[in-house]
C-alpha cells in the first residue's frame, strides 16, 4: 500500500532540502534544473497522487530541458499512474538508479558526542571544496555544489569528520518540521569502509534530535548494498522507492 501523504511530505521537504535554480510546474508535476548537477535538482517529479502524463506534456518538458542543456529526466516516485511509466518507456526512455527513501526514528538515538566531527551552520569554501573533491566524477562540480547548498533556507549543519587534524569524511543535515534529511555523506576514497561514514551519520541524526525532529531521512541506491546494510544498522527502514527514466544520449556519428 503507497502511503502517498508519507511521498508528498517527504518529496516536499527533499524539494526545500536540496533547492534548484529554476521550477516549473505543471499539472501536478515539478520540473527542476541545476545545471545538471545531481539528479533530484534535474529532473520531472510527480506531486498530486495519481499524476499522469500526455504525449504533448511530455514533449514541451523534453524542450525545456534541451533549452536548458540538461538531460530530459523524470523522477517516478510512485505518485505518478502506472501508465507513465509505460509512455517514457515507449519514447525509448531508459530506466535506471533505482533508489530507496529510507526513515528511522530518533527517539533511541544516544547523545553523540564525537569530538572529531565538527558541524557548522553555514557552509565555506573548503567544505564545499573537500566533499565535491571527493565525490569525484560528475559531482566534483564545486562551483554548482556551493550554489545549490547556499540557497538551502531551512536550519541546516555541514559535518567535517577531522582525523589527525585532517577532514576525512563529510555530510549535510538539513531539519524542517520534525523531520532532519541527510545528504551528501562522503568519506575521502582512500579512507572508505572503516567506519567513518557511521560517525558523520551518527552526528547529524544527533544534531537533528536536539534540533526537535523525531525521524531521519535519506536516499541511498538500491545497488549500494554496503550503505544500506549501514544505514539498516542504524534503523533506517524502507519508506517508499524511486526510479530515474532518462532520454538516451543521441548516437555518435
Amino acid at each position: 500500500m503507497i502511503d502517498h501523504s508519507l511521498i508528498l511530505g517527504l518529496e516536499s521537504r527533499l524539494l526545500n532540502a536540496w533547492p534548484s535554480f529554476d521550477y516549473q510546474a505543471y499539472d501536478g508535476w515539478i520540473l527542476r534544473l541545476a545545471r545538471g548537477y545531481s539528479k533530484r535538482a534535474n529532473s520531472a517529479t510527480p506531486f498530486l497522487p495519481g499524476v499522469s502524463l500526455d504525449e504533448a506534456l511530455l514533449d514541451y518538458m523534453i524542450a525545456h530541458f534541451i533549452e536548458a542543456n540538461v538531460r530530459p529526466t523524470f523522477r517516478l516516485n510512485g505518485l505518478e499512474t502506472p501508465d507513465v511509466d509505460g509512455l517514457l518507456e515507449r519514447r525509448g526512455f531508459l530506466g535506471i538508479e533505482p533508489t530507496c527513501v529510507l526513515t528511522a526514528p530518533l527517539d533511541g538515538i544516544d547523545d553523540s558526542d564525537d569530538r572529531e566531527v565538527q558541524l557548522e551552520p553555514h557552509v565555506s569554501k573548503q567544505w564545499v571544496r573537500e566533499a565535491a573533491e571527493s565525490y569525484g566524477g560528475d559531482k566534483a562540480d564545486d562551483a554548482t555544489l556551493m550554489e545549490i547548498v547556499s540557497r538551502i533556507r531551512q536550519k541546516a549543519a555541514f559535518a567535517t569528520l577531522r582525523l589527525d587534524e585532517q577532514p576525512v569524511a563529510w555530510g549535510l543535515g538539513v531539519v524542517e518540521r520534525g523531520y532532519v534529511g541527510l545528504y551528501d555523506i562522503v568519506v575521502a576514497p582512500d579512507l572508505r569502509g572503516i567506519g567513518l561514514g557511521r560517525r558523520v551519520v551518527m552526528s547529524l541524526m544527533d544534531w537533528g534530535r536536539r534540533e526537535g525532529a523525531h525521524t531521519a531521512y535519506l536516499q541511498v541506491r538500491e545497488e549500494n548494498e554496503i550503505a544500506r546494510s549501514l544505514y539498516g544498522a542504524l534503523g533506517f527502514r524502507s519508506a517508499y522507492r524511486y526510479t530515474h527514466r532518462v532520454m538516451p544520449a543521441p548516437a555518435s556519428a
